[in-house]
């Protein structure tokens, strides 16, 4: 009983559920190297720029209104210019007198007519340690102009622009980020970006009156990392970017109207109404905040399918090849002879658990392919040297060695198609099972050991049939 196909095929099983612990461990070991690279690319993003976001140029006009107060002051002697002090109650007298006086109110925010926005940006790479980290220089390019008779629109009775205050404001992320020069020009005349005040990120420039300008040019050069976002504020957008960046992913609000990626960069165009944004082209509260949360977009620096991705997947489908591996060496056993221990499956397995890790530490000096190729080969070297030698299965360890050099290429293309990993997986488990299934089909599981076809092993020899004078002799 105890070398039946049955109780062998419970060993097998109850081990391959074991090794869903080593596996767990090596998950943990790749998730928690992946967060130490993550997080050293975070840093060094950080520290070059990182996720740059263009808010959208705003023209600001300060608002003034005149308005009449009454003021309660004291009543000066004419004669002797001394305040005048009531005799009865023996304090000084007072009076209401109307003044008037300039009182500051809101601001109008009006947004531009037309913003043609040109962005681009040239990726490199910085190291830190073993990891590689994806940086980009840009450079963006706007023209716009502003319809300033609005303004009238948003004042009410008694209220005045102060046209020579009014500013144009451009939000940023990042004042840090900022490469080169800042130049913003109209009409032939260069004014002067300076940093937002009060903590803000974002420049502002003073233009004076606007209804005297036509159109406004901005010219500005950043650094970036993982991502680069901008805010459509223009009664028409035209926004294009271009990049060598391969892999882009874009995201937020709008997506490109057309794009072209190839593995030269990617080429993409918006165009967007003000309607798209549901906010007033003209207001008198700052629209900043909203923007951020309704009308941002851009494209985030993606990276497709990175070796901890793939290793972690890897550890995710690894119990499926265990299972396999165990599979094989049941059916290449001698279980008449020479059964397979339980210690030797633990062995097996702890040595494909270990794959992951293997690869994973290769990975970060050599890159995944050629540390995938010499993971693997190790694995299958070892495990088939321990089936010649541990196992004693002979020439049937290299049924074996070919099993396992099929496994890990199935999962190296597993790995290497993400969009097709599901189905890959499923089919290979089904048509294992199902080949299972058919080579045992004629097995008596509850027989003695050594009943029932054994698919991997030497057919016996036929006798040789015994002539009469042999038989005589």
């Amino acid at each position: 009983m105890l070398r039946s196909a049955g109780f062998s095929f419970f060993v097998a099983g109850v081990m391959t559920l074991l090794m869903f612990i080593p596996q767990f461990f090596a998950a943990e070991v790749i998730n928690s190297r992946g967060q130490y690279s993550r997080a050293t690319i975070s840093d060094v993003s950080r520290e070059w720029g990182g996720p740059q976001r263009f808010g959208g140029p705003l023209l600001v006009v300060p608002v003034s209104a005149q308005v009449t107060q009454k003021k309660r002051v004291e009543v000066i002697d004419p004669v002797t210019g001394m305040v005048m002090v009531d005799p009865v109650k023996g304090q000084p007298r007072h009076k209401y007198v109307e003044e008037t006086v300039t009182e500051t109110r809101a601001p109008v925010y009006l947004f531009p007519e037309r913003l043609d926005a040109r962005i681009s940006n040239q990726t490199e790479e910085r190291h830190r340690g073993l990891f590689n980290v994806p940086v980009y220089r840009g450079q963006v390019a706007m023209d716009l102009s502003f319809d300033a008779g609005l303004i009238a629109d948003a004042l009410t009775d008694g209220e005045t622009a102060d046209w020579d205050a009014a500013e144009l404001r451009l939000p940023l992320g990042n004042n840090r980020a900022l490469r080169g020069n800042a130049a913003l020009t109209a009409d032939g005349q260069e004014f002067l970006f300076e940093p937002l005040s009060n903590g803000a990120s974002g420049l502002k420039a003073e233009l004076g009156d606007p209804r005297k300008l036509s159109a406004l040019q901005i010219e500005i050069g950043f650094n970036g990392a993982q991502s680069l976002w901008l805010t459509p504020v223009g009664r028409v957008s035209q926004i294009s970017m271009q990049s060598d960046w391969p892999h882009p992913s874009f995201t937020g609000a709008f997506l490109p109207d057309r794009s072209e990626i190839s593995e030269a960069g990617f080429d993409a165009t918006w165009t967007i109404p003000h309607l798209a944004l549901a906010l007033p082209h003209v207001s008198r509260e700052s629209p900043s905040q909203q923007l951020r949360e309704q009308g941002t977009f851009g494209i985030e620096f993606y990276q497709p399918n990175d070796f901890y991705q793939k290793a972690f997947r890897a550890s995710r489908y690894g119990i499926l090849f265990i299972a396999l591996t165990f599979l094989t060496v049941l059916l290449v056993e001698d279980r008449k002879t020479r059964p397979t221990h339980p210690v030797q499956y633990l062995m097996i397995g702890l040595a494909q658990s270990l794959f992951v890790v293997l690869m994973v530490a290769f990975a970060e000096q050599i890159g995944f392919g050629e540390a995938y190729v010499l993971a693997a080969g190790a694995t299958i070297g070892l495990i088939t040297f321990y089936g010649i030698t541990g196992l004693k299965l002979g020439r049937r360890a290299w049924v074996l060695g070919g099993a396992l050099g099929m496994i890990y290429a199935v999962l190296y293309l597993i790995l290497q198609t993400a969009d097709f990993a599901l189905l890959a997986g499923a089919l290979l488990g089904f048509c294992a099972l199902a080949a299972a299934m058919f080579l045992t089909r004629n097995e008596d599981w509850y027989g003695k050991p050594g009943n029932g076809p054994r698919w991997f092993a030497r057919k016996p020899k036929a006798p040789v049939p015994q002539t009469p004078s042999a038989q005589a002799g």
